[in-house]
């Protein structure tokens, strides 16, 4: 079995796969790599601490921070050798069953598990001014378009804005917004008017 991915995904499925039967894992570029535990605690619990996790996208850091790219977390190669995964450069080619690497070896395989990642892809949206250059414009989750919202994007407001863990305070700002859409306040002397 080969999985083909260097990132968070690619590296925990070689290892789950592992502990049956025998995987390769190739991987074309190398993410810095975090430890899943510093001093006994939790990577994510530092994150939260350091208040990292809620570091916003347009502040410098958070700009420093996306520059740098994807971590991988957790996972590394020694502890995927211990558990018997061979590593393997890039993959390069594949004909049938036969993949070639980027070093110029080759692999029968059965099956191929693709953990490459994704790029977003908004080019469906034919809305002006909702996706430019493949991204979409918004404001913490909020377009121009009236009643348009996105909710779960990478760094759309802070690091954890697409993470499970996190994605609720953006939900509820969101939430919040989308209300405020739904019933707009009305002018202060139209309110007063209004009472008997």
């Amino acid at each position: 079995m080969l999985v083909v991915g260097g990132g968070n995904s690619g590296f925990q499925i070689a290892e789950e796969l592992a502990a049956t039967r025998q995987v390769d894992l190739s991987i074309g570029a190398r993410n810095p790599k975090l430890p899943q535990r510093l001093a006994g605690k939790d990577l994510f619990w530092w994150l939260i601490r350091l208040g990292l996790m809620r570091v916003t996208a347009n502040s410098r850091l958070g700009q420093r921070v996306q520059a740098r790219g994807e971590f991988v977390i957790g996972s590394n190669r020694r502890r995927l050798k211990r558990a018997g995964v061979r590593i393997r450069p890039r993959v390069v080619d594949a004909q049938e069953r036969t993949v070639r690497f980027a070093d110029g070896s080759t692999l029968e395989v059965g099956v191929v598990i693709w953990a490459t990642g994704f790029r977003a892809d908004y080019s469906w949206i034919h809305i002006p001014g909702v996706a430019q250059d493949g991204r979409v414009v918004h404001r913490r989750g909020v377009t121009d378009v009236p009643g348009l919202y996105f909710l779960g994007l990478t760094w759309q407001h802070t690091r954890g804005s697409a993470l499970l863990g996190f994605v609720k305070d953006d939900a509820a700002w969101l939430a919040d917004r989308i209300m405020e859409y739904q019933q707009p306040t009305a002018p202060a002397g139209a309110a007063a008017a209004r009472q008997p």
